[in-house]
């Protein structure tokens, strides 16, 4: 049978999350110590005793999201046997360490500076997004281009949700013509900034040295990347995909669609949250689904 392990992006996050895996035995433990000082502060301590505000810092989310899959991963062991893996947005570098194209240090120090750079240039240019819900992808796409300030299709979650990117004129502005157009809902999103846009393009610069310059293998089964939702198992391919993420769209519908048309058969949620298993569902109400378990 097989199993596609899937990796989740921002906004999974909890107060607690991981706590029960720091004190599932020494080798976790071990891990959250060495992430704390690898960023150089205890993030440990906001995952699992700070409050929401704290934990909803890009700084912050980024690496806690990534610790809690990365560990639930090597936790599960011998169990851990996948066909196939993605993550979504943030959820790729943890699905790449997952499957032993990334070692942990690298990536968690990947996933730092991704986040740094992101908040930076969010800071640049005020900027927003925004879940478009009842369209088909084509007609948000379209609107889209019709609109002279800067916003694109960002998240293609599942048929009937995409989510827009740019600026909060261009959003806007998108938002009342696709609600004209018959949008069930335009609903603007609590994020920092227009991430998977145009807008991302400093950071992207910022982080390409960076995973230019990191040591990449090919993983032990094929990796699907958000920015045009194929295999892979090539290092050079695979950074390439990564560099090319921050600005590109997370196409997430067509990355499930691709896994089940090469023979997944059950989804495996490794992270905090099930958002992606609700979304699974959506794209194949058939489609099996679980959270990665310890005590399983």
């Amino acid at each position: 049978m097989k199993t596609a392990y899937i990796f989740p992006g921002q906004g999974a996050q909890f107060v607690g999350m991981g706590q029960d895996l720091y004190n599932l035995n020494e080798e976790t433990k071990t891990l959250f110590e060495k992430a704390n000082d690898i960023l150089g502060f205890r993030i440990t301590d906001i995952m699992f005793n700070g409050t929401d505000e704290d934990l909803k810092q890009t700084k912050v989310t980024q690496p806690a999201i990534f610790l809690h899959s990365v560990i639930l991963a090597k936790a599960l062991g011998d169990k851990f046997q996948p066909s196939m893996v993605a993550g979504h947005s943030l959820g790729e570098f943890s699905a790449l360490v997952s499957a032993g194209a990334l070692s942990f240090e690298d990536g968690l120090k990947l996933v730092s500076q991704r986040a740094n750079a992101m908040q930076k240039a969010c800071e640049l240019q005020p900027s927003t997004m925004a879940a478009i819900l009842g369209l088909d992808d084509e007609t948000v796409e379209k609107i889209c281009t019709q609109v002279e300030e800067v916003v694109v299709a960002a998240n293609y979650n599942c048929p009937g949700q995409l989510v827009i990117s740019g600026s909060i004129e261009g959003v806007d502005k998108a938002c009342a013509l696709l609600t004209e157009a018959g949008a069930k809902r335009a609903l603007k999103l609590n994020v920092g900034g227009a991430f998977h846009s145009p807008l991302m393009e400093p950071a992207k610069v910022e982080l390409q040295a960076a995973i230019e310059a990191t040591d990449i293998k090919s993983p032990i089964c094929p990796i699907y990347q958000n920015v045009d939702a194929k295999a892979y198992t090539d290092p050079q391919e695979i950074k390439a995909n990564l560099i090319a993420q921050l600005t590109g769209a997370v196409r997430w519908t067509q990355t499930v669609q691709n896994m089940l048309a090469d023979g997944a058969e059950t989804f495996v949620e490794v992270g905090p949250g099930n958002v992606l298993q609700g979304l699974v569902k959506k794209v194949d109400r058939q489609a099996q689904t679980s959270s990665a378990s310890v005590g399983e």
